[in-house]
């Protein structure tokens, strides 16, 4: 286990400015997940803590050592690539143990390491096996193996599980934070799948055009976000968003007058807003229901439903083109082009600068 911290991390392209200054630490044994919209340099910083890209400035330090001048293979670090980047002329046994052979690690110390990396991944049946003769989750586990027998100070996973299927995914998320349970490594892993850094990550950084949005546990992050990025980033359905104007404030009310028109009222103590400001109400899906009651808090002008079974999702809108999606338990029958009365979960409702996109809740 390793803490790993980055000082003021930039990176440039010529003129092109990939990641901006950017500061972190990753406390020893954290399972630690990048995640942003493609282009915003998570895999670039990744590959600055390998090595494997040079660091225009700034620091990486493990274990309080600068390792810039550090070359990859004496980081003490394991990557576990998209690609699987196994040998394809080579046994499943003979891809485990080839990195090791080359440190001249005597052949028992190897064997042992291999065949305890099997057991753990539950691939002792594929030793003999090459990896045209194996399928995805088993490449998957192969290349997951190969890092695990080099006993590394701290794991690295470049989005390895996106070329898998829906299905897989699912299991190999499962298996992977249950080897982090089990060896307690620190790991980083890079992901543009919210559900997958949301399900395995014990702080997530959320990252945009280079630099870090926000960094907590999972659970801050939803029920925290410190901007409207953060709140439509985390989240599935994304979190809806309505312009807004205050139009008053007492002690016990924060008034709202949205874009479309309607009023609606929020607890005061929540939120730093005041009078004038211009604002955006965010609510999750999952923060709204439908009333028989008139005095509701919206009126969601129908389009479609899914239904799940055992959920519901209801796709809609409001005046100006404003999308609305609600996510409601059981089977809920709506018909499209029906108008329906939401009324809003307001503790849970947040607020940002329509100026900033800062959360104004306190």
């Amino acid at each position: 286990m390793a803490t790993l911290e980055l000082k003021n991390i930039r990176k440039a392209y010529g003129s092109t400015k990939v990641i901006h200054g950017l500061d972190l630490i990753i406390d020893s044994g954290d399972f630690c997940v990048f995640v942003g919209p493609s282009g915003c340099g998570k895999s670039t910083l990744l590959r600055m803590i390998a090595g494997l890209e040079t660091i225009t400035s700034g620091e990486v330090c493990i274990e309080s050592t600068v390792v810039n001048e550090i070359t990859a293979a004496r980081r003490g670090l394991a990557m576990v690539f998209q690609s699987y980047a196994l040998y394809p002329h080579m046994s499943v046994r003979q891809n485990l143990s080839f990195g090791l052979e080359n440190l001249n690690m005597p052949k028992a110390d190897v064997a042992q390491r291999v065949d305890e990396a099997g057991r753990m991944l539950q691939i002792e049946e594929l030793m003999k096996r090459k990896p045209g003769q194996l399928s995805g989750g088993q490449r998957q586990r192969v290349a997951i193996g190969r890092a695990v027998v080099r006993e590394p100070k701290i794991f690295l996973f470049d989005e390895p599980l996106s070329n898998l299927d829906a299905e897989l995914r699912v299991a190999m998320r499962g298996e992977i934070a249950a080897l982090h349970k089990r060896l307690g490594n620190t790991m980083v892993y890079v992901t543009h799948d919210q559900v997958e850094a949301m399900t395995m990550a014990d702080k997530i950084a959320v990252l945009r055009a280079g630099k870090i949005e926000q960094y907590g546990s999972p659970l801050d992050l939803y029920n925290y976000p410190q901007n409207t990025f953060v709140a439509g980033f985390i989240g599935s359905p994304r979190m809806n968003f309505i312009d807004g104007v205050v139009t008053s404030r007492s002690d016990d009310a924060l008034n709202i007058t949205l874009v479309h028109g309607e009023a609606l009222s929020l607890p005061a103590h929540q939120y730093g807003a005041k009078t004038d400001d211009s604002v955006v109400l965010g609510i999750r899906a999952n923060h709204m229901q439908i009333t028989d009651s008139q005095d509701g808090d919206l009126h969601v002008q129908v389009n479609s439903t899914e239904q799940l079974g055992g959920e519901t999702y209801i796709y809609g809108g409001v005046p100006g083109d404003i999308p609305i999606t609600l996510h409601l338990p059981g089977q809920v029958h709506v018909n499209a082009d029906e108008q329906v009365v939401v009324k809003l979960v307001k503790e849970q409702a947040h607020l940002f600068s329509k100026d900033t996109g800062e959360t104004l809740r306190v």
